[in-house]
């Protein structure tokens, strides 16, 4: 496969979303790829990218670097989740437009759509209704990024085009309980069960809300195929918008299920119907997507498992990495 020397930035390269894009840059045959750490560059201080950009000048950019987290963390911090979030997008994307960046993708999340949106989610049903209490913040923030990428396609004639996963789960995961998404946090709560011969594991809310989950891989995939395909001009440029997912969804009591199997754990599953269900249902439509030639590999059961096995690869003893972006 040919090598391309096009100098590509990967803005939160060290978390789940990031790391998976590298990883299939590098499949791909890219080799010139910026991934500063923290230490080297802060994302929130725009002097810094600024003064960052002049001197890589990088032609591509995946805007993956953010403040994510689950109910828990969104309901508990929703300050840090709209300012953190904000800064970073201010900065990456007026920057990238400062300094004549080619493209950037702007990864937002499927909690940017209406609490009580019609399913499944079309691209356009996008600030048609309130959102969702319980991470209204963070989704104000991405909402604004969305827009900002609009705004200077406009104005500027970028080509910059936010993307709405679905979901996502995977290698470099999150598995904090105060923090992580259900998925990873469900893994762990059903290790941790098996390992100490519990008798049940606890569930927040009452099983019933609908999600779907995208492998981050199957992400990345999507992601750099919509960088490389001249079929995403084919869309308004000024106001482009895409869902990324797999068009299937599951309730939380079938996701527990699966994930108890996947895991081993022979106990009860336990809801407590005192903590917070959030949105009923969030299943995205990618009609569009598919359309431009792409649509998911892994499955559900499949990623579960490789995700599980690398979560064990993660383990010592007690300790355990928790990865955030």
């Amino acid at each position: 496969m040919k090598i391309t020397s096009k100098k590509i930035f990967v803005a939160g390269g060290r978390g789940l979303v990031g790391s998976a894009i590298i990883g299939c840059l590098k499949d791909k045959g890219y080799c010139n790829i910026l991934v500063p750490s923290h230490a080297e560059l802060d994302l929130m201080d725009q002097n810094a990218v600024n003064l960052y950009f002049e001197k890589e000048k990088p032609e591509i950019v995946f805007l993956a670097a953010a403040k994510v987290g689950g109910i828990v963390a969104n309901s508990t911090y929703p300050a840090d989740f709209i300012y953190q979030n904000l800064m970073i997008q201010n900065s990456l994307i007026h920057q990238s437009y400062v300094h004549g960046v080619k493209k950037l993708l702007f990864l937002g999340s499927s909690c940017i759509y209406p609490r009580d949106c019609d399913q499944p989610i079309k691209e356009e049903y996008l600030m048609t209704g309130p959102l969702e209490p319980t991470n209204s913040a963070y989704a104000m923030a991405k909402i604004a990024g969305i827009e900002m990428c609009w705004a200077y396609n406009r104005q500027h004639n970028t080509h910059f085009i936010p993307v709405m996963p679905t979901n996502l789960y995977g290698p470099n995961d999150n598995f904090d309980y105060e923090t992580s998404h259900v998925l990873p946090a469900l893994i762990r709560k059903f290790h941790e069960a098996k390992q100490k011969n519990l008798d049940s594991v606890t569930v927040w809310g009452t099983g019933t809300p609908k999600r779907e989950f995208l492998h981050v891989d199957d992400l990345a995939r999507a992601c750099v195929f919509l960088m490389e395909t001249d079929a995403a001009t084919t869309l308004d440029l000024k106001k482009p918008l895409i869902n990324i997912g797999t068009g299937k969804d599951l309730s939380i009591a079938e996701l527990a299920l699966l994930i108890k199997q996947v895991v081993g754990f022979k106990g009860d599953i336990i809801y407590d119907r005192s903590k917070p269900d959030g949105t009923p249902q969030k299943l995205l439509d990618v009609s569009v997507l598919t359309s431009l030639g792409w649509t998911s590999q892994i499955s559900l059961p499949d990623g579960i498992h490789s995700t599980y096995k690398w979560f064990l690869n993660q383990t010592t003893g007690s300790g355990l990495r928790c990865c955030v972006i």
